[in-house]
């Protein structure tokens, strides 16, 4: 991670939910996120550090309520961590330069070129029109 603040520089910087899903590992609620159904071509970056991470080109609609892409513009901007919260195993997705937390990853993209869904929060996110 290249960028590490307090907790008090993140809760001036950040907006409440936007704090809390990222410094807080929250979760937005299903179908309430600005970028669900959002499909403008462009670039979704890291709400807390700007960095890109997803195309427009690899989001798709896989109707679990948020945003979904099925691959990162680029393996280096992202990291993956086994979550074992709540009794599950997941795969976490977290930026890879200010190490906030985006969602989670899962292999039932069915119809995707990878397989995968990165399934990441709005509030994590940023988005740059192309």
């Amino acid at each position: 991670m290249n960028i590490q603040k307090s907790d008090e520089e993140w809760k001036k910087e950040l907006d409440p939910e936007s704090y809390r899903v990222l410094r807080e590992k929250g979760t937005e609620r299903p179908f309430t996120g600005e970028y669900d159904r959002h499909w403008e071509a462009g670039t979704y970056v890291c709400k807390g550090c700007g960095t890109e991470l997803f195309s427009s080109d690899t989001k798709f609609d896989a109707g679990c309520g948020w945003p979904s892409f099925y691959q990162s513009m680029d393996k280096s901007k992202v990291m993956e961590k086994a979550d074992h919260a709540y009794g599950m195993t997941r795969v976490e997705v977290l930026c890879a330069n200010c190490g906030g937390h985006l969602g989670h990853v899962f292999t039932d993209g069915h119809g995707t070129p990878t397989g995968l869904r990165y399934c990441i929060n709005s509030a994590s996110l940023g988005f740059s029109k192309r």
